[in-house]
């Protein structure tokens, strides 16, 4: 009982701890490594082609539908209430994965999962408003293991269940539907943060703008007398806190789009980022096509859980790789997006699945590696506040590109192609990709050693005209 309550009464630990239980549970989704052969088997009985040219496209749509109002009400309403959100409608989800059966109940289950997806920007965001400053790096890494431990968890327990011990889907979708009531459960012990970071209320705006002036001393005035009334319903929501919102949320827009050099990285986070959404949400796909699911013994859990380790090992690199990242990241770009583009066509062209598992890995090991790089390189020239919006940003239109190629190459009511031929298209467009910042990398890398070469050599001469002078 002592250490629960000195946990509790702790500034960062308490949320830090129960925030990190929540992510390992909500992505300890146990059946999504199968979803596609649950599917398309004989309990909801769905076509590869309604699943791949209509159903999975709806998610897509409403994903981009939600995301940015989402992201707004997400700190509006201070980030616990959407994080419960994600866990109630996680549960809706694996309820109707397991109970519902008509394609129209399909179709919902696409646009409730979309809502899931959306609030995640919560569970990223809650963290920065309840613990001080000098804690963010530990407990960000925690977040971040605590999501990797899940999902590899989650799918190693599925393989083990679907081969040793023969479990049916259904029953995989049962015990995923009481792993996400857990989840949903412990949502509910997180402190309410005081604060957001663009709501912030007159009277809270006016003790920032004076706690600024006052200097380091008047930052740390008591401000409990304040969050009461400056969170009620009237002030906060009034016309002077939205427009400030407006405000700030064009300033930080500002500052985080003002460099040429951030606008670079963020350009590369969108386009990879749609492409490896593509790849994700229909890898299932090329998998039971090369290896149907039902005349074949599969793999998929084992898979998943080996690619992200694999990914998580390539992204803990990145910290420990001394490279000048500012005049070589754009051509690591450029780089490792052709290795993934290669493995994409891997992916399209052979009938081995296990050479298929294989493009997946490196695939996923590539993009995991360079969105660390590209995070990394964002976060350390912004402020948090900037950040934040950066990052709603580019997923923003990450997901913008991600529908454009829905609608034309996916969707059923446009092209509708086959899923082979979407992964050369998806390969193609990690071609391009690779190709521009290979380019650009060309580029900045040549133009940085001239100038150090340059300057290298006003050095040399410096030294000689005074040792002239000496003589």
């Amino acid at each position: 009982m002592d250490c629960w309550a000195r946990l509790k009464s702790s500034s960062w630990a308490y949320p830090t701890a129960v925030l990190t239980l929540y992510g390992f549970f909500a992505n300890c989704r146990i059946a999504e490594p199968f979803l596609t052969p649950y599917l398309i088997g004989p309990h909801k009985n769905i076509s590869e082609e309604v699943l791949t040219n209509y159903l999975f496209p709806i998610w897509t749509y409403s994903y981009l539908a939600f995301l940015f109002p989402v992201f707004l009400l997400t700190d509006f309403l201070r980030y616990k209430p959407l994080i419960m959100v994600q866990g109630l409608f996680l549960v809706i989800n694996y309820i109707l994965l397991c109970f519902a059966r008509d394609l129209p109940f399909m179709v919902y289950l696409q646009v409730n999962y979309s809502v899931v997806t959306s609030t995640e920007v919560a569970y990223f965001s809650y963290i920065y408003s309840v613990i001080p400053v000098e804690n963010y790096q530990r407990a960000t890494g925690y977040l971040r293991s605590a999501l990797l431990a899940g999902y590899t968890f989650g799918a190693s327990l599925a393989q083990v269940l679907v081969s040793l011990a023969g479990l049916d889907y259904f029953y995989i979708n049962t015990i995923t539907l009481g792993v996400m009531s857990m989840a949903f459960l412990i949502s509910f012990w997180l402190p309410m943060p005081q604060r957001t970071m663009f709501f912030k209320g007159k009277k809270a705006a006016a003790l920032r703008s004076q706690s600024q002036q006052e200097g380091p001393l008047g930052a740390h005035r008591p401000e409990e007398p304040v969050m009461d009334e400056d969170y009620g319903s009237v002030g906060w929501c009034s016309r002077e806190n939205v427009a400030a919102a407006g405000h700030l949320l064009w300033k930080s827009f500002r500052e985080s789009y003002s460099s040429r050099h951030l606008i670079y990285w963020s350009l590369w986070w969108a386009l990879a980022t749609a492409g490896y959404m593509q790849v994700f949400n229909y890898i299932q796909l090329i998998w039971d096509h090369i290896e149907p699911s039902a005349t074949s013994s599969i793999y998929n859990g084992g898979v998943e859980s080996v690619c992200s380790l694999v990914g998580a090992v390539a992204a803990f690199s990145v910290g420990h790789i001394k490279v000048t990242w500012a005049v070589w990241g754009e051509l690591a770009l450029g780089l490792f997006s052709a290795i993934g583009a290669g493995a994409v066509f891997l992916m399209a062209f052979t009938s081995s699945i296990w050479a298929c598992y294989a493009g997946y890995a490196i695939f996923k090991s590539c993009y995991m590696f360079l969105i660390t790089i590209t995070a990394f390189q964002i976060a350390s020239n912004l402020s948090t506040e900037c950040y934040a919006l950066t990052f709603g940003i580019n997923t923003f239109v990450a997901l913008s590109l991600q529908t454009i190629i829905t609608i034309i190459f996916v969707d059923e009511a446009a092209l509708g192609l086959d899923i082979v031929t979407q992964f050369i298209i998806y390969g193609s467009y990690y071609a391009v990709i690779s190709l521009l910042f290979l380019i650009r990398g060309a580029y900045t890398a040549s133009v940085n050693c001239h100038s150090a070469e340059q300057k290298e050599t006003r050095q040399e001469s410096s030294v000689e005209v005074i040792a002239t002078e000496r003589f």
